[in-house]
């Protein structure tokens, strides 16, 4: 049986990959913890996964300072992040609202 991968937080990277999908772009200002954005909120576990698994294509931004990077979804991605967003919205309410509670 393969190994399923490990993604910290299910339903931050679920949203991250929705709000990507809807063409919203994901920034990063360091490397910490913390200092990634997307639609104003913070993400904190979802961008390593995303990278890892080529889901993400660097956008080169001009006005971005200096050190800071900019993603969108590669075409990987997208089929990705469809089929999640599938199979996420037919989970029963209670099971969305568990992942939210435990990541």
């Amino acid at each position: 049986m393969p190994l399923q991968p490990i993604i910290p937080d299910r339903a931050e990277f679920v949203d991250v990959l929705d709000l990507l999908r809807r063409g919203h772009e994901l920034v990063q200002h360091g490397q910490c913890t913390g200092s990634a954005l997307i639609s104003g909120g913070v993400v904190y576990h979802s961008v390593p996964t995303l990278l890892r698994y080529g889901l993400l294509d660097t956008v080169e931004r001009p006005d971005l300072p200096p050190g800071a990077r900019c993603w969108r979804l590669s075409e990987r991605g997208r089929v990705f992040a469809d089929r999640a967003w599938r199979e996420w919205r037919r989970k029963p309410l209670w099971q969305r609202v568990a992942v939210r509670l435990v990541g």
